[in-house]
């Protein structure tokens, strides 16, 4: 009987000290003053609260738990490689800081003489140029993959993002002089006819990079504001369109939305970034996991970089099909 109780005192004051100094961050001097034992008696009772169980201390790493998620959109969408960033709170300025970076590191760990990279325009891609770091490569081509927007008063970034580019890899860049989509495609094809355009749209093909976002599919998102659109073109986006890739509309599919004003559309086809070696999507947010899948299961990336909360929805939808 006595054992017994001996017992249950050495039990009671295990688990008061594992209270004391794992629930309330005592350290082991005090624990031994409330207790009225030896600090090494704290010490050895702390030993037996993980030896008998009592006590289980899980550690977990953020960094494993992004891995985990890049090799599942991998495998999943059968990307050459997915990059997931661990952001701190799902808001959409806080999650193009994380991702530019990401992006940016990603670039600069690939990029070699004689490159050609198009990117884009749009804050995302903005702010992995920001981050980007100079590096010593020689004959490496910059080039604007889609036209701008002349008569907008929110930045779009497009001549920012090149002279970045350009000086990150000791490059003047191919700007593209033109708008993102014209009135009727007898203008685009005009326009495509002019010898210095064609160089710059064939430089854009011939870019084994490619950088670029999603644009979701809203009334307050630039291209919707610029009155490029007919109200047949808004009525053939709203509740088909997932999003866009330079300026292209496709589904959940992966499949252009609108064919007429695919053809209004000037830039890059989002056929050709099927045959870069390294065509990048660099996107994150609530507003862009339908944009992202549609652009996943189209193929029009084979690498991703996005947050951990994007990856774990698009791995939900797929779960869901």
């Amino acid at each position: 009987m006595q054992v017994i109780c001996v017992e249950k005192e050495k039990l009671s004051k295990i688990i008061e000290a594992a209270k004391l100094y794992y629930l309330l961050d005592y350290n082991q001097h005090d624990i031994a003053k409330v207790l009225g034992v030896s600090r090494p008696t704290v010490s050895r009772l702390l030993q037996a609260a993980k030896s008998e169980g009592i006590v289980q201390i899980t550690i977990k790493d953020p960094m494993e738990n992004v891995e985990s998620l890049a090799e599942a959109l991998e495998r999943k969408f059968g990307l050459k490689k997915a990059i997931v960033v661990s952001v701190p709170q799902y808001e959409g300025t806080i999650i193009k800081t994380f991702l530019g970076e990401a992006a940016a590191g990603y670039l600069h760990e690939i990029v070699a003489d004689g490159d050609i990279i198009g990117v884009t325009w749009g804050t995302t891609i903005y702010h992995a140029a920001v981050e980007l770091k100079q590096k010593a490569v020689n004959n490496v081509n910059v080039v604007q993959l889609k036209g701008g927007v002349s008569h907008s008063e929110t930045n779009t970034y497009a001549s920012e993002i090149l002279y970045l580019f350009g000086k990150a890899f000791n490059t003047a860049p191919h700007y593209l002089p033109l708008p993102a989509i014209v009135d009727h495609p007898v203008v685009k094809q005009a326009m495509e006819a002019d010898r210095h355009i064609k160089r710059i749209l064939d430089l854009g093909k011939q870019a084994n990079i490619a950088l670029f976002t999603i644009g979701p599919v809203k009334e307050e998102s630039l291209l919707f504001q610029l009155g490029y659109f007919s109200e047949s073109d808004l009525d053939s986006l709203y509740g088909r369109a997932a999003g866009d890739i330079c300026s292209r509309f496709f589904d959940r599919d992966g499949n252009i939305c609108n064919e007429s004003l695919n053809d209004r559309t000037l830039g890059i086809e989002l056929e050709e970034l099927k045959k870069k070696e390294h065509s990048i999507l660099v996107a994150g947010g609530q507003n862009k996991v339908e944009g992202i899948h549609g652009a996943l299961k189209g193929h029009y990336a084979n690498v991703l970089v996005t947050d951990h909360f994007t990856a774990q929805f698009l791995l939900d939808k797929v779960d869901q099909e």
